[in-house]
């Protein structure tokens, strides 16, 4: 196998010529190895390369044999690095694997390395001061979404199939739509966050990997969804695999559609033309579609996230500090990262019980319409991937606040089932006049992934997106 064609596979392809012997994984690490090698320099997607995993994994795993990256926060592998974007993490370590680490392992999955990330995830392009900036391969001078950015350009240069991605408000979606990839992120509680804690960011944070393909996706979904033990909740299983799923036609859904974000954010009109034409789609698939999208306040979804993130860089910094001695401060820290570390302190234990609270009220608002419709369709971010330097999460005098809505325009539509907990995926359906990829959001009802893959794998029949590749050359 050369370099191009192990490229052009998607990782159940590569798993299935190992299965059948054409292929060996040392090869296939080495390929993919390469590959970091020869277009990593045009994107700077990839950290560091690990040479040990392929000994470490379980070669009776579904995925046996294919390269696979791990982002560079929460996930982390005993004796290896966590900087999490961050010069205040420079060098720090772990002592042991994640729970999630482990699954990926008996999945099969070789991880060749840590994908680049912003500081703390705490932005919707990667670009850390730490690490430099991650390019689009559709055109190295614009983002490739944040925060799973390394994750979302090194799938779409063809480094990797797949790889390991997450989402606190949108994470796993916007480097899916500002690369042209399938990203899911899944129900709050389908994928455990053991050991390190039960739930992350207020329950906003879930894991999951970023895919071209919905057969791989739902594949790396079965094979890592599940509690561990001592997880506070455990949602209910699946009552199939996602591999079943995918195959099984979804039935007459009832589709709303929006192009107005909550937040009054403006939407590019690519953007809504894409979400319209989503819509006409999914209607001459057989769906129920109609305009109309969920009611809530706001202000109170706005300060609530503000105050979870902020308690939760607060936390993080903390930790730091004690673990390397290094004082927060803007040396070591971004602005926009100091500014939420500095508010977070600010809160008081009343302001903090007061996040729940409102958390639980967005939701108790957003559930009903969910009775009334089985998915809505928005646009993934309001306009195609912007410039570089679009967000700064550096710029001298940022806000915790003025950062949250300035981040927050570029996918207003997301962050939202973050906080309510329901699964929802960016669909690549969509190119700019420009040429670049433009997503399509679509949300469920709690638990409702099932519903989602069945979706995916009809507009993916429908309008297949996973030939499309940019004409990135190699350094």
């Amino acid at each position: 196998m050369n370099l191009e064609e192990y490229r052009a596979l998607d990782a159940t392809a590569l798993a299935e010529l190992v299965r059948r012997r054409e292929v060996q994984p040392r090869e296939l690490m080495g390929l993919a190895l390469q590959a970091v090698e020869a277009f990593n320099p045009r994107i700077n997607a990839v950290l560091e390369t690990f040479e040990d995993e392929l000994d470490r994994v379980d070669a009776n795993g579904a995925l046996y044999g294919v390269p696979f990256l791990i982002k560079d926060i929460l996930v982390h592998r005993g004796g290896g690095k966590l900087e999490m974007g961050s010069r205040m993490a420079r060098g720090v370590t772990t002592p042991t694997d994640t729970e999630l680490m482990l699954r990926f392992r008996r999945a099969g999955l070789v991880s060749i390395g840590r994908s680049n990330t912003p500081e703390f995830g705490h932005g919707c392009t990667t670009e850390p001061v730490a690490n430099g900036p991650t390019r689009n391969p559709w055109d190295l001078g614009r983002m490739a979404g944040g925060s799973s950015g390394g994750a979302g350009a090194a799938v779409m240069a063809g480094i990797v199939p797949a790889a390991h991605a997450n989402d606190g408000a949108g994470s796993i979606r916007i480097p899916a739509a500002c690369n042209g990839l399938f990203g899911l992120k899944p129900t709050r509680g389908r994928v455990s966050l053991a050991p390190d804690m039960g739930e992350a960011l207020f329950g906003m944070g879930i894991e999951n990997a970023l895919t071209r393909t919905v057969r791989d996706a739902a594949a790396l979904l079965d094979l890592i969804e599940g509690p561990a033990p001592g997880d506070p909740y455990a949602i209910a299983r699946p009552a199939a695999s996602y591999r079943e799923e995918i195959r099984q036609a979804p039935g007459r859904l009832r589709i709303a559609y929006s192009t107005r974000a909550f937040s009054g954010a403006p939407i590019d009109t690519e953007c809504v033309a894409a979400t319209e034409a989503a819509a006409r789609l999914c209607e001459a698939l057989g769906h129920t579609v109609e305009e109309a999208g969920p009611n809530f306040s706001y202000q109170e979804f706005r300060e609530a996230c503000i105050r979870g993130w902020a308690a939760g860089i607060y936390t993080w910094t903390e930790a730091l500090a004690e673990a390397t001695g290094r004082k927060p401060g803007l040396d070591v820290l971004e602005t926009a990262t100091y500014s939420a570390y500095e508010y977070g302190r600010g809160l008081s234990a009343k302001d903090l019980l007061w996040v729940p609270g409102a958390l639980n009220r967005v939701c108790r608002a957003v559930a009903p319409f969910f009775t009334q419709y089985d998915v809505l369709l928005t646009p993934t971010t309001s306009r195609p991937a912007q410039p570089l330097g679009t967000y700064n999460q550096n710029a001298p005098g940022l806000t915790t606040h003025g950062w949250f809505d300035h981040k927050g325009s570029f996918a207003p539509f997301l962050a939202l089932f973050n906080v309510t907990g329901q699964p929802a995926m960016s669909v690549p359906l969509a190119q700019s006049a420009g040429g670049l990829p433009i997503g399509l959001h679509f949300v469920a009802g709690f638990g409702r992934e099932d519903q989602l893959f069945r979706l995916a794998a009809q507009l993916e029949q429908a309008r297949p997106w996973a030939a499309r590749r940019p004409a990135l050359q190699p350094a």
